[in-house]
């Protein structure tokens, strides 16, 4: 074995102040590592005070991954070979799933730098947890297509995919645009899919329901404006 750093995936809260939904370990591992490849800066900034108040920010290295602008994987190389262990921090749940830290991840095996995923909240496993549809063979597709015509279409093949492969087909959209999204699944999907929808997972305001599209049409849309949310579709044969 290499005298490699290793790199720690280390889960954040889904809904803010809900701490309880973190490991104990978690904070062991954050008060120890002293360089973080983070989503957000601020809010990883805000996490590990919340974690302990001790930790003293200004003494880390904190290196941007996002979607404007990809980890620097060379640095996270040149780290890892120093042996420099490395923290992977989303902006919410765990990382290295729906956001850029595969990358980081991706250069440890290529040096054959140890990886260690850290148990914590995922909003994706969560809701289909919650959602009664098929959990031995699903699919995440991340967002679906901002043009209304693209969007629909995908709405479609999503549906087609469902019903040929028995598999659960989970999407998520911007949280401004959840509503446009909904109305979009009501007017597109079969009145005998099954859509799930779940908002706020773990937060105090969390929702989550399953309907056929026939029972959602008949009850009021639920909120979701500004609200972070999966969706869900299953056809059922």
């Amino acid at each position: 074995m290499s005298n490699t750093g290793k790199v720690y995936l280390i889960p954040t809260v889904l809904a803010e102040d809900h701490l309880e939904t973190i490991p104990a370990y978690v904070t062991a591992v954050v008060q120890r590592l002293k360089i973080f490849f983070v989503e957000n800066e601020r809010t990883a900034r805000r996490y590990m005070k919340a974690l302990d108040r001790g930790i003293v920010i200004d003494a880390l290295q904190l290196y941007p991954m996002n979607n404007n602008q990809p980890p620097d994987v060379a640095l996270a190389k040149k780290l890892l070979l120093a042996g420099h262990d490395i923290g992977v921090m989303s902006e919410a749940g765990c990382p290295a799933i729906a956001d850029p830290g595969h990358l980081i991840v991706g250069v440890a095996h290529q040096v054959h730098a140890p990886v260690v995923p850290m148990v914590g909240p995922n909003s994706i496993l969560l809701a289909l947890m919650a959602s009664g549809m098929n959990g031995q063979n699903f699919a995440f597709t991340g967002y679906l297509p901002v043009d209304k015509g693209a969007r629909v279409k995908a709405i479609k093949d999503l549906e087609q995919r469902s019903a040929k492969f028995q598999q659960t087909q989970g999407f998520i959209e911007t949280p401004y645009r959840n509503n446009a999204l909904f109305a979009d699944l009501l007017a597109t999907l079969a009145g005998n899919t099954q859509l799930c929808v779940a908002a706020e997972i773990t937060g105090d305001h969390e929702y989550i329901l399953t309907k056929t599209v026939a029972e959602w049409k008949k009850l009021p849309a639920p909120e979701l404006h500004k609200r972070p949310a999966i969706f869900l579709i299953n056809v059922a044969q």
